[in-house]
């Protein structure tokens, strides 16, 4: 009762309306709830009824409240006893009490409920019935596999999971992710993508932001980026699979964000383009050795050899002869001097020209790398590393290469126990530095140009003869 009915007075929203106000906002919150309920006063008589109820039993709120218990309609009575002892027994229990019973639908069907009990106290703190909140079982069992489900991903699982809001933002992150990450899992929380990857974050921002407009892509994607370590930037390889998040308390779909799922198979990729270049390489030599067998001059099948060495290998290759003729492993030791053979062009792509035969030395300063692998009789790989522009030209045009020239790789030619010469394979900024599996390639292509070069020089003999 108002404390304006208490004063014999009324107010503009008359005597009964705050009452009624108050019975229509518990009504629409009981008929607004996910969850069936009922509730049994003290002597078991059924006085809440809600509409989810309704729903799974089939009785309505005005067939249900009022009744004595569940007996002989929501109960088949063989089951009466047990089950509404177990209800009322929560009204002097401690806490909830969780059970599951077989209750019976209004057109005689019967649905295994899961239920949950507890007692409802009067004003006097003493109990004055319970209530029950109900659900059809396998429903429940799908919640709790869900919940179960979420908490295995984020704890247990062996690929990366992160949740990431509206704004792109991590919002949630397992275990794995965020070592992945190279960063704990609380401090990755909030931070913008671009803090957390060095490279690669347009992309992946770029395919959240499309799952939060048109939904999952039908496959997942394969995403280069460069992971902040304490070692420095590693590039990394993720497979990610995406699905959108949306509330399931709307009417109207409303994004929540972005699940992202992420496996590192940077390993497995960098195997497969390491087989694709081996396949192509080795297609290369087939080509090129089927082109120079065609050449009716030895010297012009070693250009043939450099001519298809040179695609998807390097940007530039010169081809040095040792002056005065081959040399034995003995006499590598002392002052070494090379001619010109062949070189690429330097400007427009196109195929390798003959040096003029002039038998000039090039002229290369003392510990040159074209030296050095001779002196060697190995491979040499140089670099200029990370400097100024004007300063990597300067470092190439010292050592007579093109002045786009970063790095290069010189693989002595060798023949019959002899030393010939020198072929040099030159990159441009835009590639990457020759690693370890680009050395055999170079010493493939550098024995075959070898020993194209020492048929010449026999040939050349028998003709002077």
């Amino acid at each position: 009762m108002s404390a304006s009915r208490r004063s014999g007075t009324t107010d503009e929203l008359g005597p009964d309306e705050p009452e009624r106000d108050g019975a229509d906002l518990l009504a629409a919150l009981l008929d607004g709830m996910d969850a069936a309920l009922c509730a049994f006063d003290a002597d078991g008589v059924v006085t809440h009824w809600n509409r989810e109820a309704e729903r799974i039993l089939g009785w309505s709120a005005t067939e249900a409240v009022g009744r004595q218990g569940l007996t002989g309609w929501a109960v088949r009575s063989a089951d009466a006893q047990d089950v509404e002892a177990r209800l009322m027994s929560a009204m002097h229990a401690p806490g909830r009490q969780v059970h599951e019973f077989a209750l019976v639908t209004k057109d005689g069907g019967r649905v295994l409920v899961r239920t949950q009990s507890a007692a409802v106290r009067g004003p006097d703190g003493k109990p004055a019935g319970v209530y029950c909140a109900f659900s059809e079982v396998h429903a429940q069992i799908d919640l709790e596999r869900s919940i179960a489900l979420s908490e295995a991903l984020f704890e247990d699982a062996s690929w990366g999971v992160v949740l990431v809001d509206a704004d792109l933002r991590p919002a949630v992150v397992n275990a794995h992710a965020a070592r992945a990450l190279g960063i704990g899992r609380t401090a990755v929380l909030g931070r913008p993508l671009g803090e957390l990857l060095a490279q690669g974050v347009e992309e992946l921002e770029s395919a959240l932001t499309h799952v939060l407009a048109e939904g999952a892509p039908p496959a997942p994607a394969e995403i280069w980026v460069s992971v902040r370590t304490l070692d420095g930037e590693k590039r990394r390889c993720w497979r990610c699979g995406f699905v959108r998040l949306a509330s399931p308390l709307a009417e109207e779909p409303v994004p929540l964000g972005v699940g992202w799922l992420f496996q590192d198979v940077t390993e497995a990729k960098q195997g497969e383009q390491e087989a694709s270049l081996l396949r192509f390489r080795t297609n290369q030599l087939h080509r090129a050795a089927r082109a120079a067998a065609e050449c009716e001059d030895p010297a012009e099948a070693a250009t043939v050899h450099l001519d298809f060495a040179l695609a998807g290998f390097a940007d530039h290759a010169l081809v040095d002869k040792v002056a005065g003729g081959p040399l034995t492993d003995a006499a590598t030791a002392g002052p070494v001097r090379l001619v010109r053979f062949a070189a690429t062009p330097s400007g427009a792509p196109g195929p390798s020209l003959a040096a003029s035969g002039a038998g000039l030395p090039v002229r290369y300063g003392d510990g040159h790398p074209a030296l050095q692998c001779v002196e060697r009789s190995g491979t040499v790989r140089a670099g200029v590393g990370a400097v100024p522009a004007d300063q990597a030209r300067a470092w190439a045009t010292a050592r007579q290469w093109p002045p786009d020239t970063v790095h290069a790789l010189c693989a002595v030619l060798r023949s019959r126990g002899r030393t010939l010469g020198v072929v040099t394979f030159l990159r441009g900024g835009g590639r990457t530095q020759f690693e370890r599996s680009d050395l055999a390639y170079a010493e493939d292509v550098a024995g075959r140009i070898a020993a194209a070069l020492d048929l010449a020089g026999v040939a050349g003999m028998d003709r002077d003869a």
